[in-house]
């Protein structure tokens, strides 16, 4: 290994800042690489140096070998972090980079490669004593040797992408039935994500805790783990709530597991960090190897937190061949982490990512938030929607949860729709409070998903004075009489002025009296609100963060929802989305249209499915009916609310 004073970060986003804070504080000078849509980023303006490796797409950009290595040479760059995601786990890019005369911030490709493909990871595992679960790792990938192999496992049944990770590729399956479309969506989500379309079957194991361990080793061979993180929150196989210690950890379990992880590593030469997932099956403390990580988690803050560890530095002093600093004996975890990861979504609306410009972005300010957005900035539909990290550190699980609630309820992302408020109501439930969460608990809790949030009086109440406070100071900061939607403006606010305000689309009619004053009466004739100046309402502090839209309206986070406040229109109508139509309800690649005109259909079935932010969308029929037309075609990139199909006779 050798020495090297310059690191290029091949990632983006909040990792690449993660990585070049860490850099910059062990003396190293950072280049950042970026794509055309990302020339604004926060990491691009961070690094000391940057280069444009391609367009916005990530296969013609972040997943660029070429690209990458070219923008290496020019900067004089000595090694290459990859983050996570995108090329740090391709063995390919790591090998690239060696040949190239850099040093790969990670493992060996050797080591890359066997543990990236899931079936000779299993393999190997079994042949070192890692306990696995059942199932099939074969070379045949035909349907029916699948579905035969599943037969023999039994159900339920996990279809993974044996190249996979992050749940992308990965499906359930409760009946038989359901398994080629399975195959299928797996397949082509495999595809697009890492480049092979192999797949492996396990038998899944419910109701069991997501617990993974975070191992490192240098290049005499010293291999440590540093405890553990339990990952059980996450929908689709996507990580929503990661913590460390496990609330259902002991001793004895920690021992076991954390030696079966050092000899995961073990047995693949591994150097640098890494991650060994497993489930935990609490009915009986066993539990399973389901994969390694051969990179930097997303979630390695938690360990960081119980550690005192930079997990970073110690990576990269690694790379330069240095010793860990400490032995199994030294490590002490101390209190209770825990993080929580802020998306670009509408939990509401099936999880939908959002795109659009973050007019606002503030996190509370006693609280670590990893990032890599800020104010001002364009969330694009072309990569992961994730904004930010929240992590915490209490001296024991309750505090930790107290002080995550409190940087939920202090933070302010206005402009688009996030889970803020779905992150927030999971803190306040019963199964993670008391830390009983199994990877079942989402879906469980929310087969259809969270419901949209009721809008409550009180809100509509705070939305309208906020409005009327808006227009008022425009008014005057313009030094113009009032206009007509400052109708009945007076100094003593006596006259109730009749409004109609737009939240989210749907209109409201109400009345106010106090515009101008420190008080405002807002109604609709079944309830009355009084709103003060420092927004409180019937005396009640909300949580609340505002800021102009730009145009006239407001954007408004009240009790965690998001809200957007204009004055009605005359067009403005309060109907939910056609049945008589499917539209893209965002910006994305159309990969499969499922029907015809003259197909019969059911409410629910599947019609097509949208590639938008690295994920597959099924778009689903709102009502029975029959296809009268398609107006695209798969492969097509489509705008929001581009018409994809009509639907004739619904009922």
């Amino acid at each position: 290994m050798k020495r090297f004073d310059t690191l290029l970060i091949a990632n983006r986003g909040e990792i690449a800042c993660r990585i070049i804070r860490t850099a910059r504080e062990l003396g190293l000078r950072t280049v950042a690489v970026y794509s055309d849509a990302d020339a604004g980023a926060l990491h691009v303006s961070m690094a000391d140096e940057a280069h444009c490796i391609g367009p916005a797409t990530a296969a013609e950009s972040y997943l660029n070998i070429d690209a990458i290595l070219a923008a290496a040479k020019r900067s004089g760059a000595g090694a290459i972090h990859p983050g996570y995601g995108f090329l740090s786990e391709n063995p390919d890019f790591a090998r690239a980079v060696a040949d190239a005369g850099h040093v790969f911030v990670g493992p060996s490709p050797e080591a890359i490669k066997i543990m990236g493909d899931k079936a000779v990871a299993k393999a190997q595992m079994i042949a070192v004593g890692v306990p696995c679960i059942p199932g099939y790792q074969g070379d045949d990938q035909s349907d029916a040797t699948l579905l035969s192999q599943a037969e023999v496992i039994g159900l339920p049944l996990m279809v993974k992408a044996a190249a996979g990770g992050g749940g992308k590729g990965m499906r359930l399956v409760t009946t038989l039935v359901d398994l080629p479309e399975a195959l299928t969506l797996a397949r082509a989500e495999a595809l697009a994500s890492f480049g092979s379309d192999t797949l492996i079957l396990e038998r899944a194991v419910q109701n069991a805790r997501h617990v993974e361990v975070q191992i490192f080793a240098d290049e005499a061979d010293n291999t440590i783990h540093l405890g553990e993180r339990d990952c059980s929150v996450q929908r689709r196989h996507q990580k929503v709530i990661e913590e460390s210690p496990c609330p259902a950890m002991t001793e004895t379990i920690r021992m076991r597991m954390g030696e079966a992880a050092v000899a995961a590593a073990k047995s693949v030469g591994y150097v640098g960090a890494g991650t060994v997932e497993f489930l935990l099956d609490e009915t009986d403390d066993n539990f399973y190897f389901l994969e390694m990580n051969t990179r930097l988690q997303v979630e390695h803050p938690v360990t960081e937190m119980v550690t005192g560890l930079d997990l970073v530095a110690l990576q990269l002093n690694v790379a330069q061949g240095d010793p860990l600093p400490l032995s199994q004996e030294d490590l002490q975890l101390t209190g209770h982490a825990i993080e929580v990861r802020l998306y670009a979504e509408d939990p509401g609306n099936g999880f939908l990512p959002s795109v659009g410009k973050l007019q606002c972005f503030e996190m509370d300010i006693t609280t670590r938030t990893d990032t890599g957005v800020r104010s001002g900035d364009v969330v694009s539909p072309y990569y992961d929607p994730m904004l930010a990290k929240l992590i915490v550190h209490g001296n024991t699980r309750s505090e930790a949860l107290t002080k995550l609630r409190r940087s939920l309820d202090n933070a302010a992302v206005l402009g688009l729709t996030t889970n803020i408020g779905f992150l927030r109501s999971l803190l306040d439930h019963p199964e993670v409070t008391n830390g009983t969460a199994t990877t079942t608990f989402l879906d469980q809790t929310y087969p259809n998903g969270p419901a949209a949030p009721t809008m409550s009086s009180s809100t509509i109440a705070l939305a309208t004075a906020l409005m009327l406070r808006s227009e008022t100071r425009t008014a005057l900061d313009a030094s113009l009489l009032p206009d007509t939607s400052l109708q009945g403006f007076s100094s003593d606010g006596g006259l109730p002025i009749p409004i109609d305000i737009c939240l989210n689309e749907i209109t409201h009619g109400l009345s106010a009296t106090g515009v101008g004053t420190a008080n405002v009466t807002v109604s609709n004739g079944t309830w009355s609100h009084v709103v003060t100046n420092d927004l409180r309402v019937d005396g009640l502090r909300l949580p609340t963060h505002h800021t102009s839209d730009g145009a006239g309206g407001l954007f408004l986070q009240v009790n965690a929802q998001h809200l957007h406040v204009t004055r009605a229109q005359p067009w403005t109508t309060t109907s939910t989305p056609s049945d008589t139509s499917l539209t893209a309800p965002m910006p994305g690649l159309l990969i499969a249209l499922h029907v015809t005109p003259g197909d019969k259909v059911t409410k629910g079935d599947s019609l097509a499915v949208l590639e938008a932010m690295k994920m597959q969308h099924q778009l689903t029929a709102r009502a029975d009916g029959t296809i009268a037309a398609t107006h695209t075609e798969a492969g097509q990139q489509l705008a929001k609310g581009a018409l994809i199909l009509t639907l004739q006779d619904p009922t």
